[in-house]
């Protein structure tokens, strides 16, 4: 009965850690939002919680190239974005208030203004394997009212269960990034 009662507590130990290392996405929209109307958003610097300092200006460089490539909006260069942030005198750009957005917006002419949040962003060990990992958050923020009309989360990589069994075969951190990116692109204007 305890070989039993053993083999049952490591089976579904094998089972929640297998599903721990798989992709997640959260997603919301204002209902009320017209995402036709948004032509130009400015990205603004992403807030980094990571212990790898570029993580969130990588992150961020992507995220424009990707969301550029969709030819949905235009992307605003970072330098105009850090310009008008002088301007506004936003003390802290990774978190900019509804006011500081609306004086923002006006100032460079966007219709929209995404944050970010950097997570996890490199690689994570479970035992003596290893894999990469990216969390973050976005979110967008009209640019008349400053009120936030869309958000979203992804979680890709981490540690799975044919890492633990087989050794460690993850993605590179860019390849998960890529992925992370595109899921939130995907759901961003839908």
């Amino acid at each position: 009965m305890m070989r039993k009662t053993r083999f049952l507590a490591v089976f579904l130990m094998a089972v929640l850690t297998a599903c721990a290392g798989a992709g997640h996405l959260s997603n919301w929209h204002d209902e009320s939002m017209d995402f036709g109307a948004v032509k130009t958003v400015a990205v603004m610097p992403f807030a980094n919680l990571t212990q790898l300092q570029q993580a969130g200006g990588r992150v961020r460089d992507t995220f424009m190239s990707m969301l550029m490539a969709t030819g949905g909006v235009y992307v605003l260069p970072p330098g105009e974005v850090a310009r008008g942030i002088a301007r506004a005198g936003i003390a802290d750009p990774t978190a900019p208030s509804s006011e500081e957005v609306v004086k923002l917006c006006g100032i460079v002419k966007a219709d929209a203004v995404i944050t970010g949040v950097v997570k996890e962003y490199g690689e994570v060990r479970a035992g003596a394997t290893f894999g990469n990992i990216i969390a973050l958050d976005m979110s967008m923020l009209e640019g008349q009212s400053g009120r936030v009309v869309w958000t979203a989360s992804a979680e890709e990589g981490g540690v799975s269960m044919k890492d633990r069994l087989l050794g460690p075969s993850g993605k590179p951190i860019n390849d998960i990034t890529v992925q992370a990116l595109n899921e939130i692109i995907n759901k961003l204007f839908k």
